[in-house]
């Protein structure tokens, strides 16, 4: 009797502990709905990768195809830690890739730089206090948006070689950009997550919890 006392002991029927696991299973459900109904892209995109045939069983989180929006594609350029002192957001770039050789050049800007590079997120960073470390140059990631009309004119794909040449003559911009991204972020209704399972589980606590909500 205690322990039942000890489990909710000033809770309410809105967040009794069985009431609050139910809600959470409700949600499942709803996204576990919502997953076998047709998705469609926020915008143009490419299909690659594609591993799944028509009538084909897939397990969940299996990998069936990868989604490239070719028009709206960006370049990491991974630039040696040396070369960022004077590297600022809204700096313009030029762009020469390999596929269209030096014919071609697109131009853009960079939006900002990685907060770390590519050994201090790896999955076994190396401990420098071991003893046996050895200075290496590093290497960040800029990222780099193009003009869309040029990538329109000469489409290019994902994981190319680029040569990048950024002017540094201005050094005002700052640091850290705070508008990395040029498309909108997906609300939660595109996302799969509808709005009104929330409001029908308020309802249902509302029917259950009485006159007194008690």
């Amino acid at each position: 009797m205690s322990q039942t006392v000890a489990q909710i002991d000033g809770t309410t029927i809105a967040d009794h502990p069985q009431v609050l696991a139910a809600a959470a299973a409700v949600r499942n459900a709803a996204l576990a709905l919502a997953s076998h109904r047709p998705h469609r892209a926020g915008t143009a995109v490419w299909i690659a990768k594609r591993s799944v045939q028509v009538g084909q069983r897939v397990a969940a989180g299996t990998p069936l195809l990868a989604v490239v929006p070719l028009d709206d594609v960006w370049i990491d350029a991974n630039f040696k830690e040396g070369q960022l002192e004077r590297m600022r957001a809204g700096q313009p770039v030029t762009v020469h890739t390999d596929l269209y050789g030096g014919n071609v050049t697109y131009h853009g800007h960079v939006v900002g730089i990685a907060e770390g590079s590519g050994n201090a997120f790896a999955l076994l960073p190396s401990q420098n206090a071991s003893g046996n470390w050895v200075k290496i140059v590093q290497r960040l990631p800029v990222r780099i948006l193009l003009d869309p009309r040029e990538l329109q004119a000469h489409p290019l794909r994902v994981g190319l070689s680029t040569a990048v040449r950024v002017d540094l003559h201005d050094a005002s911009g700052p640091l850290v950009s705070t508008a990395v991204r040029n498309v909108p972020q997906p609300t939660q209704a595109s996302a799969g997550i509808d709005p009104a399972v929330d409001e029908r589980i308020a309802a249902l606590i509302a029917d259950n919890a009485g006159p007194e909500g008690a």
